[in-house]
């Protein structure tokens, strides 16, 4: 079986610029919602940046911590962990003061049974936060969804292109980069924004969701026809880096890869790995959820994982019986129903 140790620590390598940065980038650094799919190899990331750069610093990680796991992997990589609610507006002004802040909170999965929670995690929270951090540079994660489905035979739409979210999580996600955005206008609060689109390890991920599919036989649904994606690590280490760059108005950054691949040929090539003909549903519609990643590209420099190299790595783990999250991305979900 791969190791899962060995899978974090890979996930959690910082980059050389990551480490530069975080030289140069003064002060503690809070990450809020650290406990999700991203946020313990970001935070261990974080620390170990900060060790190799010679620049030690408190990086706290907050979090409602249901799942005990998470915590004991933050605190085991060096940060401090602080259970909270966040939706409770003096849990959330207890929090200890950074001039760093990376804020991670969100829910989509479950929107469409309980949109009033989706609107509360994704809209008030943002509120809290700029409130109680109007003085610190803050990296917000929002995500591709905000854009609406733009035609396969273009780039993607970029930061500058209107938005059009579709469905309630991607509108109460443009929710929260407005109440950011606010918030940034009023105190002058330095942000970046960071649409992610899609992030992927061997666990989860659009391209895991698509190697399971023709592993197991079930056909891959072609109705999304064309995915960005982006490596876990390659993420993370822009929003690090993203802590030098915020400003107000705020740095919006397409975060992904770029071209964007097409669903049928992810497919054909997991099929060829694990020697399976891949099966298909549906056909490619004329658009899809595209992101244009030239901004990320100019002021990161290109992803390094290519998309070839994240296929054969989660094609290795998917064949020798590599564990899953269990979450799928619905990635082909075109009608915003999370």
């Amino acid at each position: 079986m791969p190791s899962i140790e060995a899978l974090e620590r890979e996930l959690s390598e910082p980059t050389p610029e990551v480490i530069e940065a975080m030289a140069r980038v003064a002060g503690d650094v809070v990450v809020l919602g650290a406990s999700g799919k991203m946020g313990p190899s970001l935070v261990a990331q974080l620390v170990r940046a900060s060790a190799a750069a010679g620049a030690p610093r408190t990086v706290t990680a907050v979090a409602r911590f249901s799942d005990p796991a998470s915590r004991g992997a933050i605190e085991s990589a060096g940060a401090t962990a602080v259970a909270a609610d966040l939706l409770d507006q003096s849990a959330v002004r207890s929090l200890p003061d950074a001039p760093n802040v990376i804020y991670m909170v969100g829910q989509k999965f479950g929107t469409k049974d309980d949109q009033a929670r989706t609107w509360a995690i994704n809209a008030a929270i943002p509120a809290f936060v700029a409130a109680h951090y109007s003085r610190a540079r803050i990296v917000v994660f929002s995500t591709g969804n905000v854009y609406p489905l733009w035609p396969i035979t273009s780039n993607g739409p970029t930061e500058d292109d209107p938005t059009g979210p579709i469905g309630d999580y991607a509108l109460s996600t443009l929710a929260r980069e407005r109440i950011f955005e606010h918030f940034a206008a009023r105190q002058g609060t330095p942000l970046t924004l960071l649409r992610l689109n899609y992030a992927i390890e061997p666990r989860y991920g659009v391209l895991r969701d698509i190697a399971d599919r023709v592993h197991s036989g079930q056909p891959v649904d072609l109705s999304m026809g064309s995915v960005n994606v982006i490596w876990q690590r390659d993420a993370n280490a822009v929003a690090i880096r993203a802590l030098e760059h915020c400003a107000a108005p705020p740095l919006v950054v397409n975060l992904t890869g770029r071209p964007a691949v097409s669903v049928r040929s992810l497919a054909e090539a997991f099929g060829a790995r694990f020697g399976v003909p891949p099966a298909f549903t549906g056909r490619e519609a004329e658009t899809a959820l595209l992101s244009n990643a030239e901004r990320a590209e100019r002021l990161f420099g290109p992803a390094p994982v290519s998309v070839a190299t994240m296929v054969e790595r989660v094609a290795d783990w998917v064949a020798s019986g590599g564990v899953s999250l269990g979450k799928p991305t619905r990635f082909e979900e075109r009608a915003g129903a999370f």
